[in-house]
């Protein structure tokens, strides 16, 4: 594993290999998924656009509480580890880094659903970096929570 070092070819199977690698048992046991990268603004991106991730977390009756619903602390799960893996590909390789702080605003319950967390990186810093991630259902693409996060860079 490379580690402290920025490389050119950080791509979406890199980012697989890192969820599988790096991550604790128990992340991983939560049935997550990297659907996309973004390191460099596409074609006709909004002057505001900013580098992420995609991923998605399977539904699984583990993960939720009496009615199907999505525990809360799944959701905010899968937003920490999505908003690693977008500061890993905005960064362009693997850097150790440890949450500082994470806010979570749930906004609506998601039951029986795969969940996206869309990771976008706010600012990339040497020693911070913050963003915010956007959780969806699957199902309909509405909005379930907005996270708010600053991660220690580490050396």
């Amino acid at each position: 594993m490379q580690t402290g070092q920025q490389t050119a070819d950080f791509d979406i199977e890199e980012a697989r290999r890192v969820l599988g690698d790096v991550f604790a048992p128990w992340v991983q046991d939560l049935g997550l998924s990297v659907s996309g990268l973004e390191y460099a603004p596409p074609v006709g991106a909004a002057p505001d656009w900013q580098p992420g991730a995609i991923l998605r977390m399977a539904f699984s009756e583990r993960l939720c509480r009496h009615g199907g619903i999505v525990c809360g602390q799944a959701l905010m799960a899968l937003a920490d580890t999505a908003m690693v893996i977008a500061i890993l590909a905005a960064n362009r390789g693997y850097r150790p880094m440890t949450t500082v702080d994470q806010t979570t605003h749930f906004m609506r319950a998601v039951t029986k659903s795969d969940v996206l967390a869309d990771a976008r990186v706010v600012r990339l810093g040497r020693t911070m970096s913050f963003g915010r991630v956007t959780l969806s259902s699957a199902t309909d693409n509405k909005p379930v929570a907005m996270v708010s996060s600053a991660f220690a860079m580490l050396p």
